[in-house]
């Protein structure tokens, strides 16, 4: 089989009110859906038709084929992205995690001030992240569909700023949406896992062969 649309890691409204199941039927639903069918569509006989999802985007870039990166790398993005949400209260920073974020920005509130401050001044289209660098945690923001994937970082966070992200629940209310999504709903302990410095492949897909029969 194919790269496949991943289930959502919980129900279509259990983000409500901060993330409704009308945005999450079209951000999952159609937007993500369509990069996976594209994505199909461009390593359908060539050689990376059995590669898996990293290794296309690696692939993908290193050739600068932006048209096969731009899709991998965004089924990658919300895969990952997914897995960074949960519901309202059901995790918080703890542990080793907790330690980091005091000893790296003096606390929580100021680590999501600095996201926030990342993810909302971000220009145009894109995404904010929290990765590991060299054991410290540091805040960065990448443009359109680029990925830590295929800059060697280690992910342990993700925040989408595209506008199809919020428009939905928030208008053009980035400021807000950003807020309330890190202030409501980040599954820490996701974040938390991420720390031994394998979330790339949290959201990697085994290739497989595509036949004909797939794309139809």
């Amino acid at each position: 089989m194919a790269f496949t649309l991943p289930d959502l890691p919980f129900d279509r409204d259990a983000l409500g009110p901060h993330m409704s199941g009308e945005t999450l039927d079209f951000h999952h639903g159609k937007h993500h859906k369509a990069y996976v069918d594209k994505a199909n569509g461009l390593v359908a006989g060539t050689d990376l038709e059995s590669a898996s999802l990293v290794k296309v985007i690696r692939a993908a870039s290193e050739r600068g084929d932006k048209g096969l990166f731009n899709n991998s790398a965004q089924i990658w993005n919300h895969s990952f992205f997914w897995q960074c949400l949960a519901p309202a209260g059901s995790t918080r920073p703890s542990g080793k995690l907790a330690e980091m974020i005091s000893s790296d920005f003096g606390g929580e509130q100021q680590l999501l001030e600095k996201l926030a401050t990342e993810s909302v001044n971000h220009f145009a289209s894109g995404w904010g992240w929290l990765v590991l660098n060299n054991g410290k945690l540091e805040v960065t923001s990448l443009h359109d569909a680029d990925t830590p994937v295929a800059h060697g970082m280690k992910p342990l966070l993700t925040i989408d700023v595209w506008e199809h992200a919020y428009y939905i629940d928030y208008r053009n209310e980035r400021p807000r949406y950003v807020k309330t999504i890190l202030e409501n709903i980040i599954n820490w302990d996701f974040v938390a896992q991420n720390l031994d410095g394998n979330g790339a492949s949290r959201a990697d897909q085994e290739g497989a062969r595509i036949s004909a029969d797939t794309l139809s």
